[in-house]
């Protein structure tokens, strides 16, 4: 317990720094941009990849950038390209990614564990859970009618969301730690 709060006071004291605000800025365009280009199954089923760079928040600057990446990616999609009606609860689902994510990978090796642990538990918690009590909020559907194909879809994804991840983390460890080594701050 003591390690979780010495990690959310760790990453609310990252916002402090400018060059948290850049990259985070950054991360928050990246997500945007690949949020345009998902691949929509049904109105309730989509492929995106849009969660890396809240993901790569996360693991950068911890949960509490991690969240607001999250949270601020989602409102800014939607304001730059609506795609439905707007719905709170989806932009505290991309809040609890980037925490998620924050929380089990923020100054940790990026191991193939960790990640697979992290995707996991963000398919089950997150896209399982949260997304589908959501949709089945805002479209009227039941609960159980829509999880079970959001499972397939899960399940079929998850590989291919583990493997992008874990690359991309990978770069972004190998830049974290180049950086450090200049004498450049945290970042």
């Amino acid at each position: 317990m003591k390690n979780w709060m010495e990690q959310i006071k760790s990453s609310a004291h990252e916002m402090k720094q400018v060059s948290t605000i850049s990259v985070a800025g950054m991360l928050v365009a990246i997500s945007v941009i690949l949020a345009f280009f998902k691949l929509a199954i049904t109105q309730t089923l989509q492929v995106s990849f849009a969660f890396l760079p809240v993901a790569g928040g996360g693991m950068l600057f911890g949960p509490v950038v991690g969240g607001m990446i999250g949270a601020v990616s989602d409102v800014a999609g939607f304001v730059i390209r609506p795609t439905g009606p707007f719905f709170p609860g989806f932009t505290l689902s991309a809040m609890v990614t980037g925490a998620l994510f924050g929380q089990l990978l923020y100054r940790k090796p990026v191991t193939v564990k960790r990640v697979v642990t992290a995707c996991v538990l963000n398919s089950v918690l997150v896209n399982w859970v949260l997304n589908t009590v959501w949709l089945s909020l805002l479209y009227g559907n039941g609960f159980i009618v829509l999880l079970g194909a959001r499972i397939i879809k899960n399940l079929i994804m998850l590989p291919i969301d583990t493997a992008l991840l874990f690359s991309l983390l990978k770069l972004f460890e190998r830049f974290r730690f180049w950086n450090k080594a200049k004498g450049n701050g945290s970042f």
